[in-house]
């Protein structure tokens, strides 16, 4: 049995390995291209783009773990199922489920360091991953001066080319109003050319100009008169500019680790739980806030009367008293339904956010858990269609795939929703699949030809002879 036991995970690690990859990257892709236009003209460099994507495979490992199982399970039993060896091996006299056994071992292992590494890595390589994200995307973009178009990327300059050569360095008919005094356009340089080029390691733009004037208006800054108007001519002039806000500028982390998607499962308790004392304080707060409205009698919260001014004979009346009364009562009951309404709406929004923390929570545990209901899936399939390499075997885990990701997004909106509960939410997909996979174990187990073309035509046979012996 040890080497039949050696044969089948042999069997499966090469799958494993090579399907997890593909999915990683798959994933990477797909989550990558949403922040396409936050790259764009930065000039990142590789550095970034290596940290950014090793944060964001971090980030897809849980996800990619079910499917990467899903994927080589119906590999491994599909390719074993092809060439006779399950065959062999029952007759032999070994069952199927002793034959599922070494592989379902090593996924409860993948199940608890899936688990391990969703609850502390992931919170890192998340924190790292969006603190980068959030200063790429406050980086500027890199200096692209535009012909005919004036550029204020620079601060205190706003600068218009007429022509730029396609070398990109070379320019001609050059207009820079100088803003760093702040008093508007008071300083003007206009060249017939120039040449920019960068220098002390790209640290500044040193911008070369040719036969070119410069206008400066001096103003006065008690009066706010103009006291001169200086024109000066040069054949050569250089300006040096800094581009310090063209580099990226790294955030304090610490400002992210709150976010929920940072914090591990214990830190997401305790951050649900101090929400939900606040949702506490405002329930208690309600009292308080309606008991002026009720001038007689009002209930607090255990039952008792509270008894506030004594009942009001109205019978003595006169019209414009009663009306008085009831304008007051109307203004009282739009007061209360007011609050009533803000109150809600504040206890909706913390709700969510509780609700938010647990999801988070759940999704640790839930999203481990599918590694094994995957492989309840996928190997049974496998045995039963008895077909390796990448064609069926992908299809129906795409299929699978597909299903899980609808039900998990479906039961994360109805939690947050406060629709069902969260347990109840993040553990559908689990609750729903478990049984799909059983029964495809027990299909395997007595040798079922569920999906072969012959198993359908026959149970249609038996249809047809059935309808005719009702007919």
């Amino acid at each position: 049995m040890k080497k039949i036991d050696k044969l089948i995970l042999r069997s499966f690690i090469g799958p494993f390995i090579l399907t997890f990859a593909v999915v990683v990257f798959i994933l990477l892709t797909q989550h990558m291209i949403k922040y396409f236009d936050d790259f764009v003209g930065k000039d990142l460099g590789w550095e970034v783009f290596a940290k950014l994507m090793f944060y964001f495979c971090l980030n897809m490992t849980p996800m990619a773990l079910p499917l990467a199982v899903l994927i080589s399970s119906i590999m491994t039993f599909g390719n074993l199922g092809q060439h006779f060896e399950l065959t062999a091996i029952k007759s032999a006299g070994i069952s199927m489920l002793r034959i599922f056994l070494p592989i379902f071992i090593f996924v409860g292992f993948l199940t608890y360091v899936g688990f391990v590494f969703n609850n502390k890595i992931v919170p890192i390589a998340n924190l790292k991953a969006y603190s980068l994200l959030y200063d790429i995307r406050q980086k500027k973009p890199t200096l692209d001066l535009k012909e005919g178009a004036f550029y204020n990327g620079l601060p205190g300059y706003s600068i218009k080319v007429n022509k730029k050569y396609k070398d990109g360095k070379t320019l001609k008919g050059v207009m820079i109003y100088d803003h760093t005094n702040g008093k508007g356009n008071t300083d003007v340089v206009l060249a017939d050319s120039g040449h920019m080029s960068l220098v002390k390691n790209d640290m500044f733009l040193e911008l070369e100009l040719y036969k070119g004037k410069k206008f400066v208006e001096v103003i006065d800054n008690n009066g706010g008169s103009k006291q001169q108007y200086v024109r000066s001519a040069f054949i050569k002039s250089k300006i040096m500019f800094s581009l310090e806000s063209f580099a990226l500028q790294r955030t304090d982390e610490e400002l992210f680790a709150t976010n929920k998607i940072m914090l591990s499962v214990d830190e997401l308790q305790l951050a649900s739980d101090s929400i939900k004392k606040e949702s506490f304080v405002i329930k208690n707060a309600i009292f308080d806030n309606y008991k002026p409205f009720y001038l007689y009698t009002f209930k607090d919260f255990s039952g008792n009367k509270v008894k506030t001014v004594a009942p009001i004979n109205t019978d003595k009346f006169d019209k414009n008293q009663k009306n008085r009364v009831l304008s007051y009562a109307i203004n009282s009951a739009r007061s209360v339904h007011s609050f009533t309404k803000t109150y809600n709406e504040r206890l909706d929004v913390i709700m969510k956010e509780v609700n938010s923390f647990d999801i988070e929570r759940v999704r640790k545990y839930s999203q481990s858990v599918a590694i094994i209901i995957m492989f309840l899936i996928g190997a049974p399939l496998g045995a039963i269609i008895k077909k390796g390499g990448l064609g069926l075997p992908i299809l129906i885990s795409v299929f699978f795939f597909v299903i899980y990701y609808i039900l998990i997004t479906l039961g994360q909106k109805y939690a947050k929703d406060s629709i069902v509960s969260v347990n109840v939410g993040m553990w559908m997909p689990n609750f729903i699949l478990l049984p799909i996979g059983l029964f495809f174990l027990r299909q395997a187990k007595n040798d079922s030809r569920l999906l072969e073309a012959d198993f359908f035509a026959v149970m249609f046979d038996r249809f047809k002879q059935s309808f005719k012996k009702k007919k």
